[in-house]
């Protein structure tokens, strides 16, 4: 799980530069990939190490699947429960710098889910608005219903900001990339699974069956929040790299503050912003994260989105 200093999976140095590993691991994900970094515990703390499913020699490394999770979705995508049997492992970073050495994978992982994220907000609005486009009903399509109408620009914008702030995050320096994707991991990650729910609804009882891909689409919007740190574990996050990565946070502001003067709503909002910066509690990391997240977004569009989706954006975030 998250607290992964906690790890019970113990490795022993066999003197040829390997180690063997022994433990249980509740949740290996994708085992059938052909190399695996995991965790254990070394005799200088906890390691980082690299783990073949096929040896040099040809034959299977002691990786034992006890049983796939039987999982809300995802189900393409194995997750298993195993076991270390004396499983050779080669170690990566020094012994004790497990943390740092796999956080880099993590970090990486956390992009990927801000971009599966942002993905499926991508196809669920667009077959929200194919489907209004096409559809009759009381008199007229229902793209041209003015209720339905505002639904579908709202499951835009949120895209569009999402798509946004994930390509800025893909090609960021590390000083602002360290603070920019936590808060995005965090808040378009969670905004996926409400997304994927209303564009699904938009479609009525046929969103409901399988066979027009929105359930689907529904079963796995979740499971990027969750993925390497739910919901409480980024925003802690974003609060841990504010505390020791303080040049991160003037590379944030340097960032939104780059829009400053194109919008009245997203300056005040960056105003506000700095004030609760200032006095922070653990209970409201969820809030200030969701509140960094928004200005950013809103800076983004400001500057390289449509001005109709960044003017919306602005309006319907930060006005009244």
């Amino acid at each position: 799980g998250s607290d992964v200093r906690a790890n019970t999976t113990t490795a022993t140095p066999v003197g040829d530069g390997t180690y063997r590993l022994v433990g249980h691991k509740w949740f290996t994900s994708a085992p059938m990939s052909d190399m695996f970094l995991t965790l254990a515990q070394a005799p200088g703390g906890l390691s980082c190490f690299l783990l073949p499913r096929v040896l040099p020699d040809g034959t299977r490394n002691p990786i034992r699947l006890m049983r796939l999770k039987n999982k809300l979705g995802n189900k393409s995508n194995a997750s298993a429960e195993i076991e270390y049997e004396q499983a050779i492992g080669w170690p990566l970073g020094p012994e004790g710098a497990g943390v740092k050495t796999i956080i880099q994978m993590v970090n990486n992982t956390r992009l990927d889910c801000t971009l599966g994220s942002a993905a499926g907000m991508r196809f669920g609005a667009v077959q929200a608005v194919h489907h209004a486009t096409h559809r009759g009903a009381f008199g007229a399509k229902l793209i041209d219903q003015p209720l339905m109408r505002n639904v579908l620009a709202d499951l835009v914008i949120e895209s569009e900001a999402a798509t946004t702030v994930a390509m800025r995050l893909a090609g960021a320096p590390d000083e602002f990339r360290r603070l920019g994707l936590a808060v995005s991991k965090y808040w378009v990650c969670k905004r996926a699974p409400m997304h994927a729910a209303e564009a699904l609804e938009c479609l009525g009882g046929n969103g409901y069956v399988e066979d027009s891909g929105m359930p689907r689409l529904y079963r796995e919007a979740p499971l990027q929040s969750i993925w390497e740190g739910s919901g409480n574990v980024a925003a802690l996050d974003t609060l841990r790299a504010m505390a020791r990565q303080p040049e991160s946070v003037a590379a944030f502001f340097a960032e939104v503050e780059s829009a400053a003067g194109a919008d009245s709503r997203l300056d005040d909002a960056v105003g506000r912003l700095r004030k609760d910066l200032s006095t922070v509690e653990e209970y409201q990391a969820r809030r200030l994260v969701e509140s960094m997240a928004l200005v950013l977004q809103g800076s983004l569009l400001v500057r390289h989105g449509d001005q109709a989706v960044a003017d919306a954006f602005c309006a319907s975030r930060f006005g009244d």
